[in-house]
């Protein structure tokens, strides 16, 4: 390993205790936020998990962007969430239909509301659907095709891998929030254990795209998050 690289490791970083105390920190906020979610109940997990699969929307968007192409088409950003905001109303719409319908009960206009939504809900998404592509053909432009045609596809392409695995996800907390405690604590332990081996043992890098990661803490963390799994099934 050359020196070079070898700089980037936390074992070789003096302010590595620095850094560690400032995760320290913002972990504690964000779990006891986390926490008070889980405590309010399914909606509001359900709203957390929608937020955070907004801005992975956002960031995949924005991957293949280009700001010269997109002056010349304004307003094309906008049909990205056209379908992104179809596409939401179609998984969510029909895994939550009858929850929403038994959440809603005591309020009879927003019951009346939820009930026609989820009538007619295939009609509204394919005409939603119908309506973004028609905007799209009409957007386009000579010289453009490429790059109009090439957003169109990305554009499904994300949706597919954001809503399949968030369509999981929200189909397990109204399964029981203990299916959605489950991986996300596996996640946050797989997380912790990786920075931990990576912080006081980590020596060989594991990929350059995030030179800090190590195959000590990638080792370390699934061994530690296997026995976890072990571990939390008995409760």
């Amino acid at each position: 390993m050359s020196k070079t690289n070898g700089n980037h490791l936390l074992i070789n970083d003096h302010d590595k205790y620095k850094s560690m105390w400032i995760r320290a920190c913002s972990s504690l906020w964000m779990l006891g936020g986390f926490l008070l979610i889980i405590y309010m109940g399914h909606l509001y997990i359900l709203a957390m998990v929608v937020v955070i699969q907004i801005f992975m929307a956002s960031e995949l968007f924005n991957l293949l962007r280009r700001a010269h192409e997109d002056k010349r088409l304004p307003g094309f950003r906008i049909l990205n969430w056209h379908f992104y905001f179809t596409a939401m109303l179609f998984v969510y719409g029909r895994i939550l239909s009858h929850q929403l319908v038994n959440t809603v009960t005591s309020d009879k206009i927003f019951y009346k509301l939820v009930s026609k939504l989820i009538k007619y809900q295939m009609v509204i998404c394919y005409f939603l659907y119908i309506a973004g592509v028609m905007w799209f053909i009409l957007t386009l432009k000579k010289k453009m095709y490429k790059y109009q045609f090439g957003q169109f596809a990305w554009t499904h392409m994300i949706l597919i891998v954001v809503f399949t695995q968030s369509a999981f996800t929200v189909a397990n907390i109204f399964e029981g929030i203990f299916w959605f405690l489950l991986p996300a604590s596996l996640i946050a332990v797989n997380d912790v254990a990786a920075y931990f081996f990576g912080f006081f043992f980590g020596k060989t890098p594991l990929i350059k795209l995030s030179p800090k990661k190590t195959w000590e803490g990638f080792i370390g963390a699934s061994v530690v998050t296997t026995i976890s799994a072990f571990v939390v099934r008995n409760f």
